[in-house]
């Protein structure tokens, strides 16, 4: 009989007539997003872009396209690099690999003199052979047509616009032509010259900076797309400078025609309640979830933010660094054995093995532990350098989605040649100047149309329902990894803010000694080290530049990394 009366009173007050109130109007969502690059102008750039309505990842390509003009000591359209991206709409993720490729007339010793020894670092970066394929402009292509939003020639409109205006030299790029000049004939080239130091010195911070060059170039790739650069001037300058002496490259118009960017599956790990992604070789994404494995392995209850934690942080660096240097090339043309290398059972063994702190531990064999293989014969870490002189930016748009950008030219200015406005990278010294070590064939050594191995590692990491949590990474050569991974556990084990864990002291352990930036190291900690038995090499230049972005309780937190001229910038973007 109840449900009867309410029934009849329903009908009663819908036949007379009277309508229910009306649902108040919804007020304007306010979303926000962030970009977390390595330089003002950069960061602008890319906030531009998501106050238009813009992706992350088209605010990744504006910023990029920024810092190539203002930190082209760093990155750059002449170099390449590697994109990490999250989908949050389709809970998808990949990386664009924009890694440069050597010529198809590359061979093994190009980076050895007649002695058979390797050459040294100086001329390896100097030299024509030096010079890959860039890989920049592919990177944007490939990354906008599958997540841009807004039309591609605006992409380039804040980098054309500051080009052709002009731009304030900042300190750090006054420094590094400073540093640089004593160690390279930079100076002396005509086109880095002219441009870089015009009256004999090195440009002075304020001094305006135009680029007209630089600007074309971009209008031409704005208008016509890869093929601007990919082929006709832009490509023909290339190949000019990089057949020049010394050492000429015997890269051509075809090895430049022929590059494409590679659309990969990223490398994924657990790591506590978090699910980490980064690049897959010829990256290095595997060290990094390989640290962090390990370390949950030697701290199971957590890691301290004291001598002994970071004593654990340093064993987990030195195995994983081991395994780096001996399994990962470019996984086209070596095989990378990433499941066996993050297995479980793997990373029991590798963390519960005999560990000496004064003796540098060698590759593990995660075959033989696995499925019970011979031991393969291993011949230690190879002859790979890496130096820092790349870039690293961050951004997350209002819709959730994420991008995680690593970048480079390789050295400090790149090969020291300019083409079209630009620097040219020098990213083939990262193959192994030595391709054999014990007889075998090292991953890394150099082949036609190989990518070199890289060090960059973009990181995303998200928690156990698959949300978002982290957007990280940094320059600095090998070390980008020790980087990397220290802001990862100063946030989720020391539990700190994003600026205090990227304020944390640098510490590196690819090998020994183990290198720690002093300068930020509080009192007493080196020589707590040194007491775990640890060999120490105190540090002053570990210059990372790491440009995080955390979401926490859902808000964004950035910081970027003092140690260069970075800056996050917060956009919120109303909709009704």
């Amino acid at each position: 009989m109840r449900c009867l009366a309410l029934l009849c009173f329903a009908l009663l007050a819908a036949c007379s007539g009277e309508e229910p109130p009306p649902t108040p109007p919804a007020g304007p969502i306010v979303r926000e997003g962030m970009v977390n690059t390595a330089n003002p102008h950069a960061t602008a750039a890319g906030v531009a872009m998501l106050e238009a309505g813009g992706s992350a990842v088209d605010a990744a390509i504006a910023a990029h396209a920024v810092l190539g003009l203002v930190e082209p000591q760093s990155s750059g359209i002449g170099g390449g690099g590697f994109m990490l991206i999250h989908d949050a709409e389709r809970g998808e993720r990949e990386v664009i690999d924009g890694r440069e490729t050597a010529p198809m007339a590359a061979f093994p010793e190009m980076f050895m003199a007649d002695d058979g020894t390797a050459l040294s670092h100086s001329e390896r970066v100097q030299s024509g052979h030096a010079i890959g394929v860039p890989g920049a402009i592919a990177l944007y292509w490939t990354a906008h047509e599958r997540h841009g939003v807004l039309p591609w020639a605006d992409l380039f409109v804040p980098a054309i616009e500051l080009a052709s205006s002009g731009f304030e030299v900042s300190p750090r790029m006054h420094a590094s032509l400073r540093r640089i000049a004593g160690y390279t004939n930079i100076e002396d080239n005509p086109d880095t010259g002219a441009y870089f130091y015009p009256n004999g010195e090195a440009l002075p911070v304020g001094h305006l900076l135009v680029n007209q060059a630089y600007a074309d170039t971009l209008r031409g790739v704005a208008s016509e797309g890869p093929k601007a650069f990919y082929e006709g001037p832009v490509a023909e300058a290339i190949v000019a400078r990089a057949t020049q002496p010394p050492r000429a490259s015997t890269l051509t118009l075809e090895d430049i025609a022929a590059y494409e960017a590679r659309v990969r599956t990223p490398v994924c790990g657990r790591y506590r309640a978090y699910e980490v992604c980064g690049a897959p070789p010829p990256s290095s994404g595997v060290a990094v979830i390989e640290i962090l494995g390990l370390l949950e392995r030697l701290a199971p209850d957590g890691v301290r933010n004291d001598a002994k934690g970071w004593g654990q942080f340093i064993q987990a660096q030195l195995l994983a660094y081991a395994d780096r240097d001996h399994y990962v090339g470019d996984g086209d043309f070596v095989d990378v054995p990433l499941g066996d290398l993050l297995a479980q059972e793997y990373l029991d063994a590798r963390a519960a093995g005999a560990f000496d702190p004064g003796v540098a531990p060698t590759a593990g064999d995660p075959g033989a532990v696995l499925r019970g293989e011979p031991i393969i014969d291993r011949w230690g870490r190879d002859s790979t350098e890496e130096v820092a002189g790349t870039t690293h930016l961050s951004v997350i748009d209002p819709s959730g989605n994420a991008v995680s950008f690593t970048a480079s030219v390789e050295f400090v200015f790149g090969s020291q040649r300019m083409a079209a406005g630009f620097i040219l990278n020098n990213e083939l010294t990262d193959f192994a100047s030595i391709p054999t070590l014990g007889g075998k064939a090292v991953a890394n050594a150099v082949q036609p149309g190989k990518r070199p191995r890289s060090s960059m590692t973009p990181t995303l990491v998200f928690d156990e329902d698959g949300d978002l949590v982290m957007a990280t990474g940094s320059p600095g050569g090998n070390s980008i990894i020790a980087y990397t991974s220290k802001s990862i556990v100063g946030v989720m084990e020391f539990g700190l803010s994003v600026a205090d864990a990227v304020g944390l002291p640098n510490v590196v352990a690819r090998g020994h000694p183990v290198r720690v930036e002093s300068v930020r190291a509080p009192e007493g900690f080196i020589d707590a080290l040194r007491e775990l038995g640890f060999p120490i090499a105190e540090s002053a230049g570990e210059n990372s530049g790491l440009h995080p972005i955390l979401l926490r309780s859902g808000a964004l937190e950035g910081a970027a990394d003092p140690r260069r001229e970075g800056v996050a910038t917060r956009v919120e973007v109303t909709s009704p």
